[in-house]
Formats: C-alpha cells, sequence, structure tokens
C-alpha cells in the first residue's frame, strides 16, 4: 500500500503507487505491507511552464576559420510563476537553411534547463558554409507553446 506524507502529491491507485502532483514542491511516498514500511522516496512535483525568454544575445556572428567552426554559447531560460525552472525540456528545430544543411546543433536537437533554469546550445558548421541559420526554440505545456515560443536565434557565418 502506498501513501504520501506530503500534500504536494495524492496517491491515486495505492497499490501501485501511481501519484499525481497537487503542487509545486518535494513530496515523499512512502510503501507499506503490515507493520512493514519503505523508506520515504521524494518526488519533487514542477510548477507549471509558463515561459521562456532568451538569456543575452540571439545573434552571433561566426568567421569560419575550419570546417568544423562553432558558434558562441546561445541560452534560453525557462519560468513557472515567475520564477526560474529546472528540468525543462525546450525543443530546438533549424528553420534555415533548408533541411539543416552545412550545420549541426550541439548538444542536439532538445536541451534541458539546469539548476538555474538556463539551457545553453551551439550551431556548429559541419558541412558547406550557408550565409547563416535560423534556429527556433519552443517549450510548450500540455502541447500547447508557451509565451516567449518560439525564440528565434540567427548565427551568421562570415569567410
Amino acid at each position: 500500500m502506498w501513501t504520501a506524507l506530503d500534500t504536494t502529491i495524492q496517491v491515486v491507485d495505492s497499490l501501485s503507487g501511481a501519484a499525481v502532483g497537487v503542487s509545486p514542491g518535494p513530496g515523499r511516498l512512502v510503501a507499506s505491507l503490515g507493520a512493514l514500511r519503505s523508506n520515504p522516496a521524494v518526488v519533487n512535483v514542477l510548477g507549471t511552464l509558463d515561459s521562456i525568454v532568451a538569456v543575452g544575445r540571439t545573434l552571433d556572428t561566426v568567421t569560419v576559420s575550419k570546417p568544423d567552426s562553432l558558434s558562441d554559447s546561445l541560452t534560453i531560460e525557462a519560468f513557472s510563476g515567475g520564477i526560474a525552472s529546472a528540468h525543462r525540456r525546450i525543443g530546438l528545430s533549424i528553420d534555415f537553411p533548408p533541411g539543416g544543411t552545412g550545420i549541426t546543433l550541439v548538444p542536439g536537437d532538445t536541451i534541458v534547463t539546469g539548476p538555474q533554469g538556463i539551457a545553453a546550445f551551439f550551431v556548429q558548421l559541419t558541412g558547406v558554409r550557408p550565409d547563416s541559420a535560423v534556429i527556433s526554440a519552443t517549450a510548450t505545456y500540455q502541447g500547447v507553446p508557451v509565451t516567449g515560443s518560439p525564440t528565434r536565434y540567427v548565427v551568421v557565418f562570415q569567410p
């Protein structure tokens, strides 16, 4: 039998331990059978993601000195209730050049905000040099883009 020790979570199936978040913050779950009890399992309930915003510049210029040239760090911050929010997934897409020809997103097409609510990515030149790249960063809540989505970044490649 599973039970919640805190009001931030509610057990919806005491046999399987299925639980839902009620309010943001840590909550503890305990499994028991007769007199036997588990150690509390801590679950962190995240608040509703409500917005994202670019941190710093959204325009970067890269002077291409070698085929694998890298942009400066491009950063974004996620918010929940006006407070920076960690562990949030931000999707990245290459809007230009078509098909992303000649560039790669580093570390990939999804980034996750760190403890301060900030995530960073780079644009790497991996092929024929386009004149520029346009990248969109998007976050959603229940499938709907949050305020600030998409945030666009432009990287200009110069010879």
